[in-house]
């Protein structure tokens, strides 16, 4: 698969992920926010949370069990630092969650991946 075509595989999976986070009571704060230090996929709330959320789509569940890494994870916790002053009131909590996304499978939503 070329670039432009992972590319529109990207963003189709960010699409599925916001509206399975809407289903699950999260709002779509914003998408593909990019920072000098890196790039939220989506940035949501539900209640007091706030998720800084990384997508990532594979062909199979067993790739996706590769996908994320520490380095990706570093980016999305950098950019959610820059991030944070225009989203969080004085009691919220930040996180960062991943969705991992493959064909004829549910979304799987992981919670609060980032430890630093």
């Amino acid at each position: 698969m070329n670039r432009a075509a992972r590319e529109r595989q990207g963003r189709r999976a960010e699409t599925w992920a916001a509206w399975w986070l809407r289903l699950h009571g999260w709002r779509i704060l914003e998408q593909r926010l990019r920072t000098p230090v890196g790039e939220i996929d989506i940035l949501a709330r539900r209640g007091r949370v706030v998720a800084c959320i990384e997508v990532k789509y594979r062909e199979t569940v067993i790739e996706l069990d590769h996908a994320i890494d520490r380095a990706r994870l570093r980016r999305v916790a950098a950019a959610a630092g820059l991030i944070c002053d225009r989203h969080l009131g004085p009691q919220d909590e930040l996180r960062i969650d991943v969705i991992l996304i493959s064909p004829w499978n549910r979304p799987r939503h992981l919670v609060n991946v980032w430890h630093g």
